[in-house]
């Protein structure tokens, strides 16, 4: 079966934003976590009102109330399960998610890091490709940096639900 589709730069997204997800999608795994984690730091302020009043937290009890019950180590193993698209029962359930709700569901963690999910450890320090991936988000006004966050989300966890073909892949026209 297929991971989740991988959505390298969304039509819909401008050359500066394409560029963001294009640097974040170059990093590592636990590094495109702790960039996910200085984001929210940074900018849960801006950022949340987008995820929450779009989301329906009731779509995803596993990963909002299961996961918090596991032990650090679990959780860690699924944020980089998710991350990797593997084919996991949590990767799936997040793989099932529209992006709004995905978004939530990075945003109820973030929150929660440190007290019911697993933190940064105290001495980790950012990377320069970490930095300026975060830098690079910073710098984009809050549609930009949502619309960014959506596309990062969208390409994480597993489904093997397939994209639609366009009409420029098919060369065909939809017809009712």
């Amino acid at each position: 079966m297929t991971a989740n589709y991988q959505q390298t730069a969304s039509q819909s997204l401008s050359d500066e934003t394409q560029q963001v997800v294009a640097d974040f999608n170059a990093l590592d795994t636990d590094a495109k976590l702790a960039w996910l984690y200085f984001v929210y730091e940074k900018m849960g302020q801006s950022v949340t009102p987008a995820a929450p009043t779009a989301a329906d937290p009731e779509l995803a009890p596993i990963l909002l109330g299961d996961y918090l019950q596991l032990s650090d180590e679990e959780q860690l193993d699924i944020m980089r399960d998710i991350v990797n698209r593997r084919d996991t029962e949590y990767s799936r359930a997040y793989g099932a998610l529209k992006e709004n709700n995905q978004l939530l569901v990075w945003y109820a963690w973030a929150v929660e890091m440190g007290d019911t999910v697993v933190d940064l450890p105290g001495s980790y320090k950012a990377t320069k490709a970490i930095n300026n991936a975060i830098k690079q988000i910073e710098e984009l006004d809050f549609e930009g940096q949502i619309s960014v966050l959506r596309a990062i989300a969208g390409e994480f966890g597993y489904t093997e639900v397939q994209p639609i073909a366009t009409q420029a892949e098919t060369g065909k026209t939809p017809s009712l």
